[in-house]
């Protein structure tokens, strides 16, 4: 069984990319952080390694994809409650973000919205409980 992820992600500035997600609530590890990547801490075992592009090419041998203009992954990211939703995507918003989109499906709340570099996160809360099986 997997004891930790870390998702890699390429960033164009590693300095403001640090900037947005601290002010939306976030921490770094700094045990794997430095000038070339943050370490940033979604949870107790699960980590979004920042990397600078330079960097991230380092470890490829493809075309890096230009998340502005191409989607490769939609990062998705269960927390506590619908107003916390609201809460991080007006803070992403505030931060240089965007907002992308909403849905509800009664069960399910999510809001999306894309990072200083492009990436897609899907914030969402569920109650698993309410769930309607087709």
């Amino acid at each position: 069984m997997i004891k930790q992820i870390f998702v890699n992600l390429p960033v164009k500035d590693l300095n403001a990319t640090k900037a947005f997600f601290a002010a939306l609530g976030f921490t770094f590890n700094d045990k794997f952080t430095d000038d070339n990547a943050a370490c940033l801490v979604l949870g107790e075992n699960i980590f979004a390694m920042l990397l600078k592009e330079e960097f991230f090419k380092t470890f490829i041998k493809k075309e890096l994809v230009n998340a502005e203009t191409h989607t490769e992954v939609l990062n998705a990211i269960e927390i506590h409650n619908k107003p916390e939703v609201d809460e991080m995507v007006a803070k992403a918003v505030a931060a240089g973000g965007k907002d992308l989109r909403t849905n509800d499906y009664g069960w399910m709340y999510s809001r999306a919205f894309e990072d200083l570099d492009g990436h897609i996160w899907e914030v969402f809360w569920a109650d698993e409980s309410k769930f309607e099986k087709k």
